[in-house]
């Protein structure tokens, strides 16, 4: 019946849509989609491995994300965060425009596929003590979800859930 998705044209949007289906029994099934070339995947424009660490930052900010995925040759090889950028560079002293992307990148990079559901996706990340997620479809990286986009499909769905519980109160 419903589905949520995020603003394609918005520098927030992490590449992946979420999808989330209601059920006349009230319950929902929230899954996530592919959405490629957000990041410019398709087209090269990933972090590179060997670019230097103030590179990536940069995208990050001028984007207003808080994750890339590092690629070489086309792979999907790690994720730079600005986690990683805090713990590995500043609090070590590291010069950014020195350090190339690939010694602080998160590897070996945990994905999920596009049919995960949101759940899932938050048990991986809690586990994992991680906020970003790519997601691969048949080997090829065509997007990236945070814990953000999670929560605010989490309250979608609870909103929808809560809206319907309110029309079968009310008859």
């Amino acid at each position: 019946l419903g589905n949520f998705a995020f603003d394609q044209a918005s520098p927030q949007a992490s590449g992946a849509v979420l999808q989330i289906s209601c059920f006349t029994q009230g319950s929902c099934m929230t899954r996530l989609l592919p959405m490629p070339d957000i990041f410019g995947l398709g087209r090269g424009g990933a972090e590179d491995a060997d670019q230097p660490v103030l590179e990536a930052i940069q995208i990050m900010a001028d984007r207003h994300i808080g994750a890339l995925p590092v690629m070489r040759a086309g792979e999907l090889v790690g994720v730079v965060s600005e986690r990683d950028y805090a713990r590995k560079v500043i609090l070590l002293g590291r010069s950014s425009a020195e350090t190339a992307v690939w010694q602080i990148m998160s590897s070996p990079v945990i994905t999920v596929g596009p049919g995960e559901t949101v759940r899932h996706c938050m048990e991986i990340m809690t586990e994992r003590r991680i906020r970003h997620l790519p997601v691969v479809e048949g080997g090829v990286t065509v997007g990236m979800i945070s814990i953000g986009d999670l929560v605010r499909a989490v309250i979608e769905e609870q909103k929808e859930t809560i809206e319907q519980l309110e029309k079968f109160i009310s008859g």
